[in-house]
């Protein structure tokens, strides 16, 4: 069930699973992308590893709020995540980021280090110049004319996921499709919200010094078919944040299909055990 909270003058979707007296995990997801992106089983699976999962729409995404002509910063969405914990009175939490979540979960691991127990950095990036780049397979994908319908947006999606996904697993496409169609429904114009969150990414600047002050249990999981952020940008995690390890992934891209779930869930729990 999902539910709304007032973080400041924002309202946050969120949604858990699992027992609420378990150890609390967050989830952060990445640019453009909702809390419905984030798998069921892969959330049951964590769940049943022992924690309550909690996933969440960031600003300008799903059902939390819109923001247009707005300008914010990846600090921002990290105190949007401390916020939530407030809200949900969560002193501190595993945190489990993809793409631009683990550039957020890697902020916040930096300007609230009181929240963060461990640290799961998915498919990102430092932002250091050099690691972490796009293929320009996909950033053709950027040029292409907006849907105008939502069965053209649900295969405009399914393209996306086909040119930056996984090559040595097979993807579920029907799950894909119901995923970004349910999407759609919870937020139809998304353009918007996307291009302010690539924004705040462009803007955010290198982050590798700052990750030298981490010290909570890190781990760090990249693909290595990542087209959408090359495992370059993995490894300049890890290497940058005391301690990290790296779990690569042979033919995983940049997303999280079902034959890649078990090495996930079972290199976050190794890490959040450490904590």
């Amino acid at each position: 069930m999902e539910e709304l909270a007032s973080v400041g003058d924002l309202r946050i979707c969120w949604s858990a699973l699992g027992d609420p007296a378990a150890e609390p995990m967050v989830l952060v997801m990445g640019l453009g992308f909702q809390l419905v992106h984030w798998p069921d089983g892969l959330c049951r699976s964590l769940a049943d590893a022992g924690y309550r999962v909690i996933r969440f729409d960031n600003r300008d995404a799903g059902r939390s709020t819109h923001l247009p002509g707005a300008r914010y910063t990846l600090s921002d969405l990290a105190g949007d995540t401390a916020g939530l914990l407030d809200v949900l009175g969560i002193g501190s939490a595993h945190v489990v980021g993809a793409s631009m979540g683990g550039m957020i979960a890697q902020v916040l691991a930096v300007e609230h280090p009181e929240r963060v127990r461990s640290l799961a950095s998915l498919m990102s990036t430092t932002g250091r110049r050099g690691v972490g780049g796009t293929s320009w397979r996909v950033l053709r994908h950027a040029l292409s004319r907006r849907p105008r319908t939502v069965e053209e947006a649900v295969e405009r999606r399914v393209r996306v996921f086909r040119s930056v996904g996984s090559t040595g697993f097979p993807h579920d496409v029907e799950e894909l499709r119901g995923a970004n169609r349910l999407a759609y429904e919870r937020d139809g114009d998304a353009r918007g919200g996307r291009r302010r969150q690539h924004r705040a990414v462009r803007a955010a600047g290198d982050r590798t010094e700052a990750l030298r002050r981490v010290s909570v249990p890190t781990v760090v999981v990249h693909g290595t078919a990542d087209r959408m952020c090359a495992v370059s940008g993995g490894r300049a995690t890890a290497a940058a944040i005391p301690g990290a390890r790296l779990e690569l992934i042979e033919g995983m891209g940049h997303d999280l299909p079902p034959g890649v779930w078990p090495r996930i869930v079972g290199a976050v729990a190794a890490n959040a055990a450490r904590a």
